[in-house]
């Protein structure tokens, strides 16, 4: 049920030019060389440990990877992550 839901959402984006990423939950992640993350439309951090960090999103589990992290800002659905950052992975996505 969820990814027919997510297949009308995207067909809907398509035809409408409408912003994917607010549409479909999707995340907006901005990395800055490898010690800033932001990751906008997240749904909350599932770990924060210290060499691993797990954020919950609308595609699934964003892993990023490296050591000396911090939570630089966190607010509303946006979270800016410092550290030394080795490799992010997208780990789940149920509309595959």
């Amino acid at each position: 049920m969820k990814g027919r839901l997510y297949r009308t959402k995207q067909k809907i984006v398509n035809k409408l030019d409408l912003p994917r990423d607010i549409i479909l939950n999707m995340p907006q992640i901005t990395v800055t060389g490898d010690n800033e993350i932001i990751i906008e439309n997240h749904r909350g951090v599932v770990l924060f440990g210290e060499n691993q960090v797990k954020i919950n999103s609308g595609i699934g589990l964003i892993s990023i990877y490296g050591g000396k992290f911090e939570i630089l800002f966190m607010g509303g659905s946006t979270i800016a992550i410092g550290g030394k950052f080795k490799s992010i992975v997208y780990e789940g996505n149920s509309y595959v």
